[in-house]
């Protein structure tokens, strides 16, 4: 008789806390939609870009923010719409001339050769 009143009392004690859970959830999204109101009218009210906020970099010229200062962004080492980084030295190399920098995916020519038998160091340009 004890042990079935203490699970009723245990069932009922999780029902609770899936209720309080969702109740907990249901405020935080309340508060999280009342913040991003507040920060919305903020930006608005200030004239904000996403570059004064740091969510992405500028271009070309440094802009000002909305208080007339400079913006301190990192531009792109890259000249230009679709430049290529500059090339890395070989790292691996195979009898037949093929190169690769060991950054990125592997080539097919490097996989088929580990495939063959070869290892690391026997691809690795030496010197």
């Amino acid at each position: 008789m004890a042990t079935t009143k203490k699970i009723e009392t245990l069932v009922a004690l999780n029902a609770q806390i899936v209720a309080l859970q969702a109740q907990a959830e249901a405020l935080r999204k309340q508060e999280i939609a009342q913040v991003i109101a507040q920060a919305k009218e903020a930006i608005r009210h200030y004239g904000l870009t996403a570059v004064d906020l740091g969510f992405v970099k500028a271009m070309g010229r440094p802009k000002k923010s909305a208080t007339g200062a400079p913006i301190a962004v990192k531009l792109s080492k890259r000249k230009g719409p679709g430049a290529k980084p500059a090339a890395r030295p070989a790292k691996f190399k195979d009898e037949q001339g093929h190169t690769w920098s060991g950054i990125g995916k592997r080539p097919d020519w490097f996989k088929a050769a580990l495939a063959a038998g070869k290892s690391l160091d026997d691809l690795l340009i030496k010197g």
